[in-house]
């Protein structure tokens, strides 16, 4: 990657700092203020956490249709737009103490983080397919900060006010705005349409391909299984008789644990191929699972597990994101992209809808066997699929 590159890439790392800053935070906290909204029952303390997913598998394919129209800038001031809107309702629903307007609240950012998961995309496009997974990772270790500075500043701002948790609203909407400030100067440039160069295939055809479905695979259950243990562990923690700030510290070695490897994980998969990585990541998730049987549910047994996890999840998803771009054209990329994304973040709305009443059903153990299993899933694919696949090679070919 050279330094004309690295310059047009690190403006969008910046904006995924502020936006997995807005995500940590919303993740962390959201499970928590839903908790203490609702009543005596409190099976549906996830579900602001949901929404949020839910708003994000929701506008994917509009995010990225609409920025093959009006271009990748415009999309990225849209899609901050509407979370600011999102932050600013999140905190009206708090001062009326309304659980149904912070849901959609956390809805709204939701759609914000739709658009934000382009980011990525964006910067492997203008670095052409030999260092995607450079770029890719790159843009991702942008979440670094959000690791850093998202917990933390839950943590100072949750007493700002008399009503607890606006303070963490009010940055979240401050963010937004410093987001939109850096895409209003974002120059991109502009990457030349092949529709009329090449055909481009229905994505039935293109979702057909073994390193497609190894790649959604990977990304999909690797983010669900993540999501689901890391909304969960907040609220279990507390009802393990651990404080918030043993949950903050745990969150925020786990968002480390998540983009920290992102330095590296290009690198790796530049030397190793894609489907090496995921092997690993799976395993990760799967040691995860293990450590928080064998270790109980001692802080530092979260943290061990949490940890474990958030390595396994940067390894699925910068792999699997890495290996889609290597399975469809230039001129079918808007509809992959989509494609691949909305199914992530469907099934994790999905798991994560169902982690709060499952820890309230049946306990923290059986959400860990549950990740378990989708790592074991993840791994029996990666075997079956080699990289590189001849189907993916011609198509690289195709596409230079």
């Amino acid at each position: 990657m050279d330094l004309k590159q690295l310059r047009l890439v690190m403006p969008l790392a910046t904006c995924q700092a502020a936006l997995l800053t807005n995500n940590i935070v919303v993740i962390g906290l959201n499970g928590l203020v839903g908790y203490a909204l609702l009543g005596e029952d409190k099976s549906l303390a996830t579900l602001p956490i949901a929404t949020y997913i839910a708003g994000t598998a929701a506008m994917t394919f509009p995010a990225s249709l609409w920025m093959r129209r009006f271009g990748r800038r415009h999309g990225f001031l849209v899609g901050t737009a509407i979370g600011l809107l999102g932050a600013l309702i999140c905190i009206a629903a708090l001062f009326m103490s309304s659980f149904v307007i912070l849901c959609i609240g956390t809805l709204l950012i939701g759609a914000y983080n739709a658009f934000g998961q382009y980011y990525r995309f964006a910067a492997a496009e203008m670095s052409g397919r030999e260092f995607a997974g450079r770029a890719i990772s790159m843009v991702l270790a942008g979440g670094i900060v959000g690791a850093i500075v998202g917990p933390e500043v839950a943590k100072r701002t949750k007493d700002l006010f008399a009503v607890q948790f606006a303070g963490t609203y009010i940055f979240l909407a401050c963010l937004a705005l410093v987001a939109l400030a850096i895409q209003a100067s974002l120059r991109l440039p502009i990457i030349k349409d092949e529709m009329e160069q090449s055909e481009s295939r229905p994505i039935s055809q293109i979702a057909r391909q073994p390193g497609f479905i190894m790649a959604v695979l990977s990304s999909t259950l690797g983010y669900a299984g993540m999501s689901m243990l890391m909304t969960s562990a907040p609220i279990a923690m507390i009802s393990h008789h651990h404080g918030y700030a043993d949950a903050a510290f745990v969150i925020q070695w786990h968002a480390l644990a998540m983009f920290a490897p992102s330095f590296v994980t290009g690198a790796l998969i530049k030397r190793a191929g894609a489907a090496a990585i995921i092997r690993l990541g799976a395993l990760l998730m799967l040691a995860c699972a293990v450590a928080a049987v064998i270790l109980g549910t001692g802080v530092n047994a979260f943290w061990v597990s949490l940890v474990l996890l958030g390595v396994g999840w940067n390894f699925l998803y910068v792999g699997g994101s890495t290996l889609l771009t290597k399975n469809y054209r230039t001129s079918e990329g808007a509809k992959a992209q989509a494609f691949h994304d909305q199914t992530v973040f469907l099934s994790t709305a999905i798991s994560t809808a169902l982690s709060g009443w499952l820890l309230q059903r049946v306990g923290w153990q059986t959400l860990l066997g549950l990740t378990a299993a989708l790592a074991t899933i993840v791994l029996l694919g990666s075997v079956w699929f080699t990289e590189p696949n001849r189907k993916g090679a011609q198509l690289a070919r195709e596409s230079r």
